[in-house]
């Protein structure tokens, strides 16, 4: 653990180093590429951490239903992995979560051994009634689409592990 980490709520000025996060992990094909308008748009969702005033890693908490939430973009700069931050970040999400009313946090990861020490387990379907489920077809958000596994972004995505945690 690194000492003088702070944990809080983006702001606007943050996204330039948000941004940077996506592209170097979606280069690697660890995230999924986000337009720079739809992060600004989102900004309200994020949680930084920064050290010395320097943003050094990300994370959002996308609503997704009444009580289903999802986990998106958390990062943190490759020199910083390991060290906490990232469970700092997801600490930060899971009590915006529980705020907010929300039970259930899904996430799609390549980093199924680090969400699995945080209590995620991997699921197969979508956990969420038929009811819920046509709602949610209806809407635009691909990361929705991915929740709910629809084949028409199947084409898109990573190849990642879906995941859920119950809070």
């Amino acid at each position: 653990m690194i000492e003088g980490i702070t944990v809080r709520p983006a702001q606007t000025k943050d996204i330039r180093t948000i941004r940077k996060l996506i592209d170097l992990y979606s280069l690697q094909r660890r995230l999924l590429e986000k337009e720079t308008v739809t992060l600004y748009e989102s900004v309200q969702e994020f949680t930084v951490a920064e050290r010395e005033g320097e943003v050094i890693g990300c994370g959002a908490l996308h609503v997704m239903w009444e009580d289903l939430a999802e986990v998106r973009t958390l990062a943190v700069f490759e020199e910083y992995r390991g060290k906490g931050i990232g469970a700092m970040m997801l600490e930060e999400i899971f009590n915006r979560a529980l705020a907010l009313g929300v039970k259930r946090i899904f996430c799609l990861t390549f980093e199924t051994e680090f969400f699995a020490r945080h209590g995620f387990k991997e699921i197969e379907g979508a956990p969420v009634d038929q009811d819920v489920y046509t709602q949610l077809l209806r809407s635009y958000d691909q990361g929705v689409a991915e929740f709910l596994d629809l084949e028409s972004v199947k084409p898109n995505t990573l190849g990642n592990t879906r995941m859920l945690r119950v809070l």
